[in-house]
């Protein structure tokens, strides 16, 4: 994947099922862009996975990035990013601080994104990775909940 050039201070929303290239994608930026739920759920409870760190790790990322759009820092969001709900809460920090929104999907076929997985040392379960690449939007759908760009990954 070629890294794709964003203007200063703009908010990039990576959008895929797991295993479909997010982190592999983010990895090409400066570390201190990305903001991760994984991550931050590792760095509270030792253990990316364990789902009960979920809500202070959203509530640490929320913070993380409302300082960076008001530093006017670009700031990738590298989860999967497939409700609507969560996206236009994304949008609306860009709004506010007057960022530029872009949306990056990553639409790799089904089989390879449980390709993948199956070669992960933590593995999504099949029924969660299928549920999560069903509910991936278009580009088209993307446009219309307001972001500046759209990119295809």
């Amino acid at each position: 994947m070629e890294p794709i050039t964003f203007t200063p201070g703009t908010l990039a929303v990576l959008v895929g099922p797991s295993a479909s290239g997010k982190t592999t994608f983010a990895r090409q930026y400066p570390p201190t862009w990305s903001l991760c739920l994984d991550t931050l759920r590792g760095q509270i409870a030792d253990n990316e996975a364990d789902q009960s760190a979920t809500f202070t790790a959203l509530r640490i990322q929320h913070a993380l990035l409302e300082a960076r759009l008001a530093r006017g820092l670009t700031t990738l969001i590298a989860d999967t990013n497939l409700a609507p709900h969560i996206r236009g809460g994304l949008l609306a920090a860009a709004r506010f601080w007057g960022r530029p929104a872009h949306a990056v999907l990553f639409g790799l076929p089904l089989a390879e994104c449980e390709k993948r997985n199956a070669n992960r040392t933590r593995q999504v379960p099949t029924e969660i990775l299928r549920q999560q690449y069903a509910h991936t939007p278009t580009a088209a759908e993307l446009a219309a909940e307001g972001f500046d760009h759209v990119h295809h990954a």
